[in-house]
């Protein structure tokens, strides 16, 4: 499977949408408005990476990055989230090859770490590690994953983009 990795575009807008409402309709732990979380970020200036896979010209998988805000001001934090993959291609490394992608962006960018909330098992293959003492209030902390990238240790809580959780900024 060779997969084109890019930055979206305008044109991409409809079918990510589309894509992250098929990804994540089938998930108990979706909450239903995933594809609207990016539209909101986007809209708001606060979609800072947004990545499609591309296979034979048609989106098979996105994944966002957008601000996230450490608790003492530091600068540098990302949100990784929502990442959606084709599900007639699930299990394929979509998924992974635009996370990988989008966190080499990061890295790039000499950002502080990305946090999200996720399933531990796989999100630890690309160096997230859970910090549930350090989980901002309102998320699950059983879930709260830390990926430091300029220090070993994170020791605050860095906490979600307010639209994700309905909030303006």
């Amino acid at each position: 499977m060779e997969l084109h990795i890019r930055p979206e575009t305008p044109d991409d807008h409809a079918a990510i949408y589309d894509l992250t409402k098929r990804a994540f309709a089938p998930m108990p732990y979706a909450g239903g408005d995933e594809q609207d979380l990016i539209n909101q970020l986007r809209d708001a200036g606060a979609l800072t990476i947004s990545l499609v896979a591309e296979l034979d010209g048609r989106i098979v998988g996105h994944v966002a990055f957008s601000p996230a805000f450490a608790e003492d001001g530091a600068e540098g934090w990302y949100a990784l989230g929502p990442v959606s993959a084709e599900p007639e291609l699930k299990h394929q490394g979509i998924g992974s090859t635009v996370i990988k992608a989008g966190l080499a962006m990061l890295r790039e960018r000499d950002a502080a770490g990305c946090v999200l909330v996720g399933n531990l098992a796989y999100y630890s293959r690309f160096g997230f590690q859970p910090f549930p003492e350090l989980c901002p209030k309102g998320e699950p902390a059983e879930y709260f994953q830390i990926l430091p990238l300029r220090s070993a240790e994170p020791n605050m809580v860095v906490a979600f983009h307010p639209l994700f959780h309905g909030e303006t900024e």
